[in-house]
This record gives structure tokens, sequence and C-alpha cells, in this order.
């Protein structure tokens, strides 16, 4: 998984049917360096020239190659890490990275090559799991819901549980017996990290620590806050570029920093308005849940207990890289990796692209 935040690639192994039986193995991050950084941050750009009508620049091409490769060398550190071989393995998910996303116009954009990867790895590859979903009128995210809902049920928390997935886009499944409901909330750490990259050239806000020492702008924050987004009713989705830095332009640095992370706190808050009964416990994960900062100004906004993963048992780091190798498994047999309550799709849909390892 090589999520909207930029970071590197998470890689994880899971035993798993693709339906009850779920059994995360071991895990690893290799952080991507800065000119593979700097090169996806330039694929997005170029991707908003090509929706406006452009070509597909080399670039753009380029960057898939590089973040296919950067897959494969995932790959090889983990199969090494448990002491596997490629033969030991039945299938790769690989979401590739998202460049743009614009469900209203039927249309999701992953770059990366499955076929590439295949034959760099020696194991089969399910990847582009989201254009059946857009096509069909789904929004194509987000899609680990099932494998939330999947978590839930080995798990002895009490429902309605919710699942926060803070990456570059925030987003939230709320599980309560069979409803599986989820949807983007607004801003992950998106301009949190395109702030401090701005403003400090560090890629991130390490713990929250500069946002602390900041003061919130209430003014900015509420202007924010009335983005009509968080009054549609969901299913929806979001592209990382939705919510620019543009409100608190004016602010200091750190000013800055706080409010964009309140700003995300609040959004994520305001998810419950969408929930049919109130959730009695949420559980972070994703990077969000390393920055001290925003988890006590969620903690402070939401009226449940909060936990992260690790709390729950699970693997926080690792949860959206599991999730894609569950869904890979339901792609192969054909099981639906979506449902009208997390993208909003007509009725559940499969998806995905397979192939074989050469």
């Amino acid at each position: 998984m090589s999520g909207t935040s930029l970071d590197g690639v998470d890689a994880a192994l899971v035993e798993t049917d693709g339906v009850d039986i779920v059994r995360p193995g071991p895990s690893l991050t290799i952080a991507y360096t800065p000119q593979t950084r700097a090169l996806l941050r330039a694929a997005l750009d170029m991707a908003q020239k090509v929706a406006a009508g452009g070509p597909v620049p080399h670039s753009i091409r380029d960057a898939g190659q590089y973040l296919t490769q950067a897959h494969a060398e995932a790959v090889k550190a983990l199969l090494a890490k448990a002491g596997l071989a490629a033969a030991d393995v039945a299938l790769i998910g690989f979401h590739g990275q998202t460049i743009l996303h614009r469900p209203a116009q039927r249309w999701t954009w992953q770059i990366g090559d499955g076929a590439f990867l295949a034959r760099l790895t020696g194991i089969d590859v399910v990847n582009d799991f989201r254009s059946a979903d857009v096509k069909a009128g789904g929004q194509g995210a987000p899609l680990a819901p099932l494998y939330h809902a999947a978590l839930a049920r080995t798990s002895e928390l009490t429902p309605p549980l919710v699942l926060v997935n803070i990456g570059g886009v925030a987003n939230v499944t709320y599980i309560s017996g069979d409803l599986v409901l989820a949807f983007d909330t607004g801003p992950g750490n998106a301009p949190i990290d395109d702030w401090m990259h701005t403003h400090s050239g560090t890629p991130v806000d390490e713990g929250g620590a500069f946002a602390a020492t900041g003061k919130v702008n209430d003014v900015a924050l509420e202007k924010m806050l009335a983005n009509a987004f968080f009054d549609r009713v969901p299913p929806k989705s979001l592209d990382r570029m939705d919510f620019g830095i543009d409100a608190v332009k004016n602010l200091s640095p750190a000013d800055g920093a706080a409010t964009l992370t309140a700003f995300t706190a609040a959004s994520i808050a305001k998810a419950r308005e969408h929930f049919p009964d109130p959730a009695a416990t949420w559980i972070v994960c994703g990077g969000g849940r390393h920055n001290k900062t925003l988890m006590a100004m969620l903690k402070a906004r939401v009226n449940a207990q909060v936990l992260t993963a690790e709390d729950a048992g699970w693997n926080g780091d690792a949860l959206e890289a599991e999730a894609f190798a569950y869904l890979a498994a339901r792609s192969k047999k054909g099981l639906p990796l979506s449902l009208p309550t997390t993208t909003g799709v007509a009725q559940p849909i499969t998806g995905g692209k397979f192939h074989k390892k050469t």
C-alpha cells in the first residue's frame, strides 16, 4: 500500500480466505527516498493538468515504473523478513498510487504496473481495485471497510465501533451488526504535510510537536468547516488535493500547523452526524495516530473511547496493506469489494485486475 501521504510502501502478509479467516503476519514499511517522493508529488501536479485536457507526460509513466519497482523491493524485503519464498505466496494486492480521484466524472487514476510487478516478484498480482466501482457509479473509496468488518468480527470490542484511518485523506468505517457504513470524512495528514513541506522543508509534523507550539485560529477553522462536503450524506469520497491550505496561508507557520491539525480532528468528529447511533469506541489507524496533538484534539471532540489500532490488538501501520491483500483474495474469488453503504455503488460489486506471474 502506498497512500496519499506519500511516505513510503507498507507491505504485509495475511493468511486469509477473503471472508472470515484473517490472520495477519509480518509487515514492514520502506520509506520513499526524497527523490521518489518528489517524483510522486510531480505526478500529482501533472495529473491535474491531464484532467484539464493535457497529454499524459513521460514523468507520470516514469513515476509509475519507479513506484512498481519500489513495491517489488518491499515484497522481497518482506519475504526475507518472514523467511518465505515467492512460491509461498498466492497473491499480491497492489493498490498503486492514487494521483487523481474524481468519482463524479467516473474517473479514478492509480499509477503502478500490475503485470510488471508480477514479473519482478514471480507472484500473481491483483491491482486496479477502484475502477470497476467508479465506472458503476460508486465513489471508489474507501475500500478497506470490508477488511475492517472482518477484523471487528475477530475482536471482543462491543459495537457500534468506528475505525478511523488517518492517511493523506481520513475515512471512517462504522460497524454495527451487519451494517458496514463507510466514507471519507475530510482531510487527514495531507494538508498538514503540505504545510510542513512548504514552511519547514520536512515531510511531516513529527508527533504533532510543531502544531503543539501554535494556536488554533478559530476564524480560519470555521471557514474550512463550512465546506459543503461535510453536510453531504455518505457514502462520499475525496481526492488528496480537494482540501488545500489557502485558508491558513496568512497565519504563522506554527498557527497554520495547529489550525490544520484542528481541522482534521474536527472534520473526523463531524462524521458522528451521519451515524445511525453513537459509537462506543473509536479505533484510529494510519499514520495520523502517531500525531499526539491530532489525537488529543480528536479525543476532546469525540464523546467516546478513542483507542489506537495497537490498543485493539492490531497493527496500525499495516492495516491498509493487509486490507488490500484481503481484497485481492476476494477479487480472485469474484466476491464484492464494495457495498452500497461503503461507496454508494448501486449493488455490491467486485473489481480488480488479475496479472499472472511469468
